[in-house]
């Protein structure tokens, strides 16, 4: 570009130079300077024109040829052209790519602007929801307008994804995962797990119905054998009476702790919720398990701030408080120490049981939760636990969005902390 504007200037130059001597010549500098800038400018508009002429058809065109900085104008815009006709093509190859792999996939793929309306969707996407091409540009709300994903698609709270019914066919069910980007822009993941629930209800469903079938037949083994045990005078029948009778009352236990956690699963949450008042129940569930430790001299406190309470459902807290102090009277030695403890801030609600007992290695402690997961077998069973206990207690607690939070130490003793929202 240098080479061609000086170029360009030694011509301006000569021009110059040529009409100043003939101007001189003739007497008539003015008219002929005039003359030699007209000249110049002309050559500069006639150049002008050539590109623009070009330029509307380059496409199909190579560059004019020209002198100079023109020259060098033209080839360099046609050297742009190529480099960027050569980029649209790799970036139209992407696009064409990046479509195959949406159309070969699964899952509905549903991308949004920033205003939340469809700006694009895969195949898959028009299979589940029904989407068509006049549908562009329009709210996906129109289109999903059940409460729960409007709530979810307004809070935007994305941490987890949301199952709801088709709003296509309702027979499916369809999970909804939605993920920001870009300026505000948002994609909507769509999978369809209508197998996946029908196989979790299954087991809900096969829990419940056992769970309740066994109850009446454990009843009436458990009434004969207390009768039996009550009734006996043969001695050799005394440990096997009540063997039987301590293996029926944990069996008991279980379908109990699972017909709890089924109830938990199906009933809807906020189902029979008050307002709480905390305090009354923790005294009840103190004494229940002092009566259940009388035996082992253990040193159980509360302390508890007055006027707290919580909206929720009475039952499954209790339920939750109770399992956390039970574990405790169960695993804490004789002559030990339990400490629960009641208090909030300006957010929360706290409920901790610590205990001074053998602990729980750290390995063990992001899977306590889960349903019969069992540190030590052994230990468990001497103590006739089911393996449900803290399950059940982290159910509740997410029903009353709240957390259970763990810290133990081996040999030292475990604190389990509940972590509940203030009632509004």
């Amino acid at each position: 570009m240098l080479h061609g504007f000086k170029a360009e200037l030694r011509r301006l130059v000569i021009i110059l130079l040529l009409c100043f001597g003939f101007g001189l010549l003739t007497h008539k500098l003015s008219w002929v300077l005039l003359l030699g800038i007209s000249y110049y400018i002309l050559t500069i508009l006639y150049q002008m024109r050539r590109l623009n002429q070009w330029l509307l058809h380059s496409s199909h065109t190579e560059p004019p040829e020209a002198e100079g900085i023109w020259g060098e104008i033209f080839n360099n815009i046609h050297h742009l052209q190529r480099h960027q006709h050569d980029e649209t093509k790799k970036l139209q190859a992407v696009i064409k790519r990046i479509q195959e792999i949406s159309s070969a996939l699964k899952d509905g793929i549903i991308i949004l602007d920033w205003r939340g309306h469809l700006d694009f969707w895969n195949p898959a996407a028009h299979r589940l929801m029904g989407f068509h091409s006049k549908d562009q540009g329009q709210s996906v709300i129109n289109f999903i307008r059940h409460p729960k994903f409007v709530s979810y698609f307004e809070t935007g709270d994305y941490s987890a994804p949301l199952e709801l019914p088709s709003p296509r066919h309702t027979t499916k069910q369809l999970q909804f995962q939605i993920t920001r980007f870009g300026q505000k822009e948002r994609l909507i993941v769509v999978r369809d797990v209508t197998q996946l629930h029908s196989l979790e209800q299954m087991r809900q469903d096969f829990i419940a119905n056992v769970s309740h079938e066994m109850r009446t037949p454990l009843t009436v083994i458990n009434g004969y054998v207390e009768t039996l045990s009550d009734n006996n005078t043969i001695p050799a029948w005394t440990k096997p009476l009540q063997q039987m009778q301590q293996q029926a009352q944990r069996m008991t236990l279980l379908v109990n702790d699972l017909i709890m956690l089924s109830k938990l699963e199906t009933t809807e949450i906020g189902h029979n919720q008050k307002l709480v008042l905390l305090e009354p129940l923790l005294i009840s569930i103190k004494n229940e398990a002092e009566a259940l430790g009388n035996d082992k001299n253990q040193t159980i406190t509360l302390t508890c701030e007055e006027s707290i309470n919580i909206f929720g459902n009475e039952k499954e807290l209790h339920s939750a408080f109770s399992n956390l102090t039970i574990n405790a009277v169960k695993y804490t030695p004789a002559n030990g120490k339990i400490d629960l403890r009641l208090w909030q801030d300006q957010q929360h609600i706290y409920f901790s049981v610590t205990d001074n007992g053998p602990g729980i290695d750290s390995k063990h402690i992001p899977r306590l939760t889960e349903r019969f997961y069992r540190v030590d077998a052994s230990r468990n069973s001497s103590t006739g636990g089911t393996g449900l206990g803290l399950a059940i207690v982290k159910h509740v607690l997410m029903r009353h969005d709240g957390e259970l939070k763990i810290s133990s130490e081996v040999d030292k003793g475990s604190v389990f902390t509940c972590v509940l929202p203030l009632t509004k």
